[in-house]
């Protein structure tokens, strides 16, 4: 049975058509799921870091390094977009600690040397930080201006906790950085447990959020 003419063009515009709002859609539903675009982070202007997020780190930090422990004043943090967002929330616990990461890490929020930590370590401010990472690339440590950055290894970025109802829960993000274009980083979740916060077996909730310079 032969179709004709006038069917086959029909056809042929409404596969045209079908292709066009194909594009459009998917062109559509990039731009909504760019985070970049719709929830950027890391904006100038966050004030201080919250109270409750020393004792986060705190309690994460309770343990000596094998190296010195060096913090960046102003915090900072990404969510890799694997597939639109590395997070991956299965509980309204996980989905209120998402986005509360989220909300409080849309400005940059300064640290002082607040921290309860057992042994010494120090805070960098925007210009150390910054005269660091020329050290680190440059592999000038010898060099008399990078003489206080000598004995460091890394310096971590912190990003701001997103609890849970319950403030016993939170996502936080470290990002260790040994030069503009060295590091790894990784938003993970912690649990208080007897008072003190400790990082928590890690679930499909965050195991994807990791990543490496």
């Amino acid at each position: 049975m032969r179709l004709s003419r006038n069917l086959w063009l029909t056809l042929a515009l409404l596969a045209v058509a079908l292709v066009l709002l194909w594009n459009r859609y998917h062109a559509r539903k990039s731009r909504v799921t760019d985070l970049s675009v719709t929830s950027p982070l890391n904006q100038p202007g966050g004030g201080a870091a919250p109270n409750d997020a020393y004792d986060v780190y705190s309690g994460l930090y309770s343990a000596p390094l094998d190296e010195p422990l060096v913090i960046a004043q102003d915090s900072s943090t990404d969510i890799p977009q694997l597939n639109g967002n590395c997070l991956k929330p299965t509980t309204p616990e996980e989905s209120q600690m998402a986005a509360s990461f989220e909300s409080v890490n849309r400005h940059s929020q300064r640290w002082d040397a607040r921290f309860s930590i057992p042994f010494s370590y120090r805070v960098l401010s925007a210009r150390e930080f910054n005269e660091a990472m020329n050290c680190f690339a440059t592999h000038a440590q010898s060099a008399p201006q990078c003489a206080p950055y000598k004995e460091m290894k890394h310096i971590r970025i912190l990003g701001v906790p997103g609890f849970d109802p319950t403030r016993t829960r939170a996502i936080v993000s470290v990002l260790k950085k040994c030069g503009p274009y060295c590091g790894t980083g990784g938003i993970f979740e912690a649990r208080k447990e007897n008072g003190t916060w400790k990082r928590a077996d890690p679930t499909p909730f965050t195991s994807d959020c990791s990543w490496r310079y």
